[in-house]
């Protein structure tokens, strides 16, 4: 397991793997950005299993990232299999709608904490290193879970599964997005991947709830579904040993000979690191990290400044898709699906459950269209088609639980299985993409980020207040969800510019030259193919 962790120091004394794990907590000096770049490197650390290379290589670190993905959409859902449950009530004493919504959306602070934690750590720690760390505290925060007898108990444990999910979630696709620079077919499309897998958990923790549910007066038709997140913690944790860490971030720590030495496993069985593939790549990274040395890291004040770069304006532009994704009321939806099935329409918990599994399955397959042709028909078109939908559907769906009818309560499942296949088609892939494509490079990390923050911030308020706002409006409340989607058309018609085939430097030049928010860049540009690197994923 500590292969990688071992460190030659100089005169060729070795030091143990366990102290260099001590390093990484306590050397304050392995946080800082290094100055200069060397060609050689007095130290060298097996980054593999040597017979791991090439496609097996590649094939390994996608794996853990998907089941990475697939745990994060499973967290997301396993709450609302259980939480109908008779034996989950019965252990919490019939929890009211506030508290249901205290248990659900507490997650998503975790989250948000999680991410900040990233954001301020993974630079220090490595991806690998924090995607280590993200799992541990997970794990803790599963067996907790697992093991709640109070609310409170549950409350704090889903706050702890919510921070190492937050870490994973930010460090997993930069760590995916770096190892896989010069294999992947752009950001875009790794982005509807993850989105994909992630989709495909919710299906999954669903029908888990229901398997358990047979024994459904007994703890463990609850207690199962939320233990088997660890499944997905065993298989990372078991593999991220032997694959190696980001070349990128290795290249920004001076270790350049390691970074190459990872593009050549990368590469395949046999290719050195002097094999011409792998000195471009090498030379490539050197230069986009000494550029970024160049620019340095903006200040918080600099994010925040309506200058000629318009900062200030990204930052915002790049925030609303995010809230979009969760103002939408996807997760209003997602978050209590199989009892808003049992309590708007009065089905069993047995159908809620399959009805929603179901619903999982043709999202999940859904969501994988927009690789096809989110760059032919760009981002606002997706954008405003999406939203437009979305507000038909949600309409519908309000008319159709206010008429209360045989009829009305099935077309009630039916426009909830559109409005979630509309939601996957361009808002979900949009929200994810948008702000790494308008931020330029020197306060791109932090717009991002900020991005990230809202997005949980909403999530959390949304899925908050949806068991209230059910109780106490009913289906006037996939009224406002409609008005919320009808506004996204034309704040994305007249503020949000095309990004679909331009690159970074083409955005800065947007930028440049509409000076007053409405948007003329409306139509997607011409080149072939434009890589960004990837953004924090989720719904």
């Amino acid at each position: 397991m500590f292969s990688a962790l071992g460190e030659t120091l100089p005169g060729n004394q070795k030091r143990s793997p366990l102290a260099v794990l001590n390093g990484l907590f306590l050397n304050k000096a392995s946080s800082s950005k290094y100055t200069q770049l060397s060609d050689h490197e007095d130290t060298f650390v097996s980054p593999t299993n040597d017979r791991l290379t090439g496609s097996t290589l590649r094939g390994s670190i996608a794996a853990v990232c998907g089941t990475a993905f697939l745990l994060f959409g499973y967290d997301q859902g396993v709450l609302g299999a259980v939480i109908g449950l008779p034996s989950f009530r019965a252990q919490f004493d019939n929890p009211s709608a506030n508290l249901e919504g205290i248990i659900a959306a507490i997650y998503d602070i975790g989250c948000f904490i999680g991410a900040i934690v990233a954001f301020l750590t993974a630079d220090r720690y490595g991806r690998k290193g924090s995607i280590l760390r993200g799992c541990w505290i997970m794990v803790v925060g599963t067996i907790l879970q697992t093991s709640a007898t109070e609310s409170v108990q549950l409350i704090f444990a889903r706050v702890v599964t919510g921070i190492g999910n937050g870490i994973n979630t930010v460090n997993v696709p930069v760590w995916q997005a770096e190892s896989f620079k010069s294999h992947n077919r752009g950001a875009s499309a790794l982005l509807i991947i993850q989105s994909a897998l992630i989709a495909f958990g919710h299906p999954l923790s669903t029908f888990m709830g229901l398997a358990s549910s047979q024994v459904h007066h007994s703890s463990f038709a609850w207690r199962w579904p939320i233990a088997f997140q660890g499944v997905f913690l065993v298989v990372i944790l078991a593999a991220l040993p032997y694959l190696p860490e980001s070349p990128r971030w290795l290249a920004q720590h001076d270790r350049l000979d390691e970074a190459a030495s990872v593009f050549a496993k990368l590469e395949g069985k046999g290719v050195t690191v002097d094999h011409p593939i792998v000195v471009r790549q090498r030379d490539e990274v050197k230069a986009a990290v000494q550029q970024e040395l160049l620019l340095g890291s903006a200040s918080w004040g600099e994010v925040f400044t309506e200058d000629k770069n318009r900062n200030l304006s990204r930052v915002l532009l790049g925030a609303g898709p995010y809230m979009m994704n969760q103002w939408c009321g996807i997760n209003s939806l997602a978050y209590f699906l199989p009892i808003t099935f049992e309590r708007n329409i009065g089905l069993s918990t047995q159908l809620s459950l399959i009805i929603s599994g179901i619903l999982g399955i043709q999202y999940f397959l859904v969501s994988w269209l927009p690789y096809f042709f989110i760059e032919r028909f760009g981002r606002r078109k997706m954008l405003m088609s999406s939203a437009a939908a979305c507000c038909f559907c949600m309409a519908m769906i309000s008319v159709m639980l206010a008429l209360n009818t045989t009829a009305s309560q099935w077309a009630f499942v039916a426009f909830t299985f559109l409005f979630f296949d509309v939601f996957s088609l361009g808002i979900l892939p949009v929200s994810w993409m948008y702000a790494s494509e308008i931020m330029p490079l020197r306060t791109r990390n932090k717009g991002v980020a900020l991005g990230a923050a809202s997005h949980w911030l909403s999530n959390f308020v949304v899925v908050y207040i949806t068991p209230q706002a059910l109780q106490s409006l009913g289906y006037r409340l996939y009224i406002i969800w409609a008005i919320l989607n009808a506004s996204f058309v034309p704040i994305t018609w007249f503020f949000y510019p095309e990004t679909a085939r331009r690159s970074l430097e083409d955005m800065d030049a947007v930028f440049l030259n509409e000076r007053f928010g409405i948007t003329r860049t409306r139509s997607p540009g011409t080149r072939i193919h434009v890589d960004h690197d990837s953004a924090v994923v989720g719904h």
